[in-house]
């Protein structure tokens, strides 16, 4: 109870004190107006009715008093029930044990009226306490006595004298103990004995139901999202609650004020002030108004802000004492405010030392800075207004990687959103441009670079190891950013100098500075042509990513899913792609961010599998014109692969006319030199296809010599085209015969091949190469440049059944023969006309999803007469399209 509010009155009669006072320190209190019933509560004190001790312990405001009365008045009969509200000072003297009697005797209990305290040195005599433990054994019911306000009282011999009583009166005396602390009696030992029913604060807050019936009782309206709002503001507080429902009565607006209204209010304001603040000693009133600046600290945090060395004894007692002050989590060594009391104690701070308040944050965020926890020391500083304080945390601590992955909208980027841009020193000018940099502007990032070295300089070149690696790290993904894979290059070798000089702890805790600086550099050298060194770094990228590095893992993975399809490694460049992917699902990445270069090179080995129809589907998804800002990379992979696609669909003029378009480009959308390259030999390749095989000679003459094996195998197939055969013989036959020749280009190498044995007649020959060329085709299943060559080595097969079945194996298609027979289904369709053989083979070509032309050519038969095969199979399998057809025919385990 307050102390400047406690009443002390002298009893020296009980029998015949009728003063009014004394009165209403025996009446249990009336149910008030706006009282909810709250069933689960009384059912907790209800649970066990010989319990003798039942204790209802929690702050100010919690509703203690009013449940224990419900309880009482609800639940109460056969039983006598004294009530005793107490106050300061009533365990003076014997004056608790006269409150006692009188309780006892206004219950209805016989007291003898000879029995009295009498005081003794220090507490009442112990004739008293047995001579009234045996007149309570006499009671033929039992004795419930409430006792209101026991924290109240100071001193602890009354809790001695009263657990005397209790042990010799058990079970007919059952005690109900409502404060605000525990009261020193030996809780332990009843918890053991099982002899204790508690209801604490968590067990007083207020349910959402329980709340939207106290607010309906005060006319109150609040959408869920307004009650869910008010019960984490309030934390289910009682009087919170009371007072915020009195504040919105009457509002249209409830939902909108609920969270307008703090702990500053007036009423809440005075609430607190008077239960609370006012009867606190002038330090401890000192103690809290500082540490509310804190958010959640421990004992070793509150000393460092307030400067005294006994705060880990002052948060035990506030904590016992139920002062809105408790732990911050169930066996947590830290502490916190009850929110709106936090709030009043901050506005009370403000008011009362405003120049103090800048002081305090400095104090938390040094301590925090040493503790290594960088978020928290950069908010209370920028709260403090030093960003220059803020910034030289960010970059000493080595988090400026973080700021650059999570930009704006991370935990440092929303703390540090006003930084101002124009302050005069380096650690503020390095942040603002990671900051910049993240937000998409190079420009911003350059001109903040420039401001930080400038600063620098200015003052003596004094500047730390973290300052200097911020630095250069920041210049290298500038460059990267701007497309300078040179400077990329040259800057990465002193970054990773720097790098290795920090402390190892600080590389542990940031990973991502190693992952960035690796994912530029594999990006600059795959950019200069270097794709293998490229593979390594980016792998090495990969490896090192960790949680919180999930954006620069996907565009390592998608990059390398790219060289991996330019390398001919179909199933790892797939792989790979679908795990930048599914990461980018998984977390979450917005629109801009996602994976387009994945999905390329999905459609890349969709499309060397010739399965146009996927490839089609992965091309819509990373349309460049979909995504505002991508590079050459992006552009000139979409050109290469749709353009193959148009090639496969007979659509010449528009293949050439993308790669024509992304041949020329310029400067930022120039794609890596590898696949500049790629580009360049498709056009030639192209160019022989529509019969200028010249100016696909003219092409290859560009390229410098010694020429790589897949420009060699180039200009062998352009010279056969312009009816140079000895020529091309001589060009290409020493390719077929390098060791560790990369996929694709030995396909392509024996495909040449057995096209000048075709034209020279010699068919072994032919059919010996084109065996080569199947069987380094069907590890990867690169389809695409068989079918290109096809319509010229056809003929090869009609006399090599083994030849045709791997070409067949090759398009995915098994060897006919014995068809496997389904189980039974009544739900299935039963084909009353059996297909014949060559209807067969031509619905295996539908089911390796080839065109009608390839089908045809595959079986050295006329379109017209696949076109009427495939109406014979839609019949035959009641099917009204071709890929209707093919799933019947799996269901029917026809292929």
């Amino acid at each position: 109870m307050r102390a400047d509010l406690a009443v002390s009155m002298p009893v020296t009669d009980p029998a015949t004190s009728e003063d009014p006072l004394l009165r209403s320190k025996f009446e249990i209190p009336e149910r008030p107006r706006f009282m909810v019933a709250r069933p689960r509560l009384l059912d907790l004190l209800s649970n066990r009715a010989d319990v003798p001790v039942r204790l209802v312990v929690g702050p100010a405001g919690s509703g203690k008093t009013q449940l224990v009365a419900a309880w009482v008045n609800d639940g109460a009969a056969g039983t006598a029930v004294a009530w005793v509200t107490l106050e300061d000072d009533d365990d003076q003297t014997c004056g608790f044990w006269t409150y006692i009697v009188e309780a006892l005797r206004r219950a209805g209990v016989p007291i003898s009226p000879t029995l009295s305290p009498v005081p003794s040195s220090v507490s009442v005599d112990r004739s008293f306490l047995v001579r009234l433990s045996a007149e309570l054994c006499e009671q033929k019911m039992p004795v419930l006595l409430v006792l209101d306000g026991v924290s109240a009282l100071a001193g602890e011999q009354w809790a001695t004298d009263l657990e005397f009583v209790l042990r010799h009166t058990s079970p007919l005396l059952r005690l109900v103990l409502v404060g605000r602390w525990d009261p020193p009696l030996p809780l332990h030992r009843y918890r053991l004995d099982g002899r204790l029913t508690e209801v604490r604060s968590e067990d007083l807050a207020f349910t959402a139901e329980e709340a939207g019936e106290l607010l309906t009782l005060h006319g109150v309206d609040l959408s869920p999202a307004g009650l869910s709002s008010l019960l984490e503001h309030t934390e289910g507080w009682a009087a919170g609650l009371r007072l915020f429902a009195i504040a919105l009565q009457d509002r249209r607006d409830a939902d909108r004020l609920v969270d307008t209204i703090t702990g500053n209010e007036a009423t809440i304001a005075e609430y607190f002030v008077d239960e609370v603040l006012r009867v606190q000693p002038p330090h401890v009133r000192a103690f809290l108004l500082e540490t509310s600046i804190l958010d959640t600290f421990t004992p070793e945090l509150a000393e460092a802000v307030t400067g005294r060395t006994d705060a880990r004894r002052l948060l035990v007692e506030l904590a016992r004492r139920n002062a809105f002050v408790q732990p911050a989590a169930e066996y947590s060594a830290a502490y916190r405010f009850h929110r709106l009391f936090a709030e009043l104690l901050r506005a009370q701070l403000m008011y009362e030392a405003p120049e103090r308040t800048p002081q305090l944050h400095r104090r938390a965020a040094a301590w925090f800075a040493a503790q290594g926890q960088t978020a928290e020391a950069v908010s209370h500083s920028v709260r403090a207004g030093d960003w220059a304080a803020a910034t030289t945390v960010v970059v000493d601590h080595h988090a400026i990687g973080r700021v650059l992955l999570d930009g704006r909208t991370g935990r440092l980027g929303t703390l540090l959103r006003h930084l101002p841009e124009d302050a005069d020193n380096a650690e503020v000018a390095i942040v603002a441009a990671a900051l910049a940099l993240a937000d998409g502007s190079a420009e911003r990032c350059a001109h903040q670079l420039s401001r930080a070295q400038e600063l620098v300089m200015r003052r003596g070149w004094e500047y730390s190891q973290a300052l200097a690696l911020a630095d250069l790290l920041l210049g290298v993904l500038l460059a990267a950013a701007c497309g300078d894979h040179a400077q990329v290059l040259q800057l990465s070798a002193a970054a990773e100098h720097a790098l290795a000089q920090a402390p190892r702890e600080e590389l542990a805790r940031h990973p991502e500075l190693r992952v960035l600086l690796l994912a530029a550099k594999g990006l600059a050298q795959s950019g200069r042509g270097a794709i293998d060194a490229a593979g390594v770094t980016l792998t090495e990228a990969v490896a090192g990513s960790v949680a919180g590095c999930e954006y620069p893992r996907v565009e390592c993975l998608q990059h390398l899913a790219l060289i991996e399809a330019y390398r001919g490694r179909l199933g790892h460049a797939e792989k790979l792609a679908n795990e930048a992917i599914d990461l980018a699902d998984r977390c979450g990445l917005e629109p801009s961010r996602r994976p387009a270069d994945g999905h390329l090179a999905l459609a890349w080995v969709a499309m060397e599998r010739y399965d146009v129809d996927a490839a089609g589907r992965h091309l819509r998804i990373a349309d460049p014109k979909r995504r505002p800002r991508h590079g050459g990379l992006t552009a000139g992979a979409y050109a290469l692969v749709k353009s193959r696609r148009l090639q496969a669909r007979g659509e010449l003029r528009g293949a050439m006319s993308l790669l024509d378009d992304a041949d020329a480009a310029v400067d930022a959308a120039r794609p890596p030199e590898w696949l500049a390259r790629e580009i360049t030999l498709s056009r030639a390749r192209l160019m022989i296809a529509t019969g200028h095989a010249e100016q696909a000679l003219a092409a290859v003459d560009g390229f410098t010599s010694p020429r790589p094996p897949d420009v060699v195998v180039l200009h062998a197939a352009a010279l056969a085209a312009a009816g140079e055969p000895d020529r091309a013989r001589e060009a290409v036959l020493p390719v077929v015969g390098t060791a560790g020749l990369a996929p694709p280009v030995g396909v392509e190498a024996w495909l040449v091949v057995a096209s000048l044995a075709a034209q020279a007649g010699d068919g072994d020959g032919a059919r010996n190469a084109l065996r080569h060329a199947l069987r380094l085709a069907a590890p990867e299943s690169q389809r695409r440049a068989v079918q290109q060559v096809w319509a010229q080595l056809r003929r090869v097969l009609r006399d090599d059944d083994e030849l045709a079945d791997q070409y067949r194996a090759l398009l995915g298609a098994a060897q006919p023969g014995p068809q496997r027979q389904a189980e039974p289904d009544p739900d299935t369709l039963v084909i009353v006309e059996p297909l014949s053989r060559r209807e067969m083979e031509v619905l295996q070509g539908m089911a390796g999803m080839l065109p009608t032309e390839e089908i045809a050519a595959t079986l050295y038969v006329s379109v017209n007469t696949v076109k009427t095969h495939v109406r014979s199979i839609l019949r035959k399998l009641s099917a009204s399209r071709r890929n209707e057809a093919v799933r019947r025919a799996r269901a029917l385990g026809l292929i």
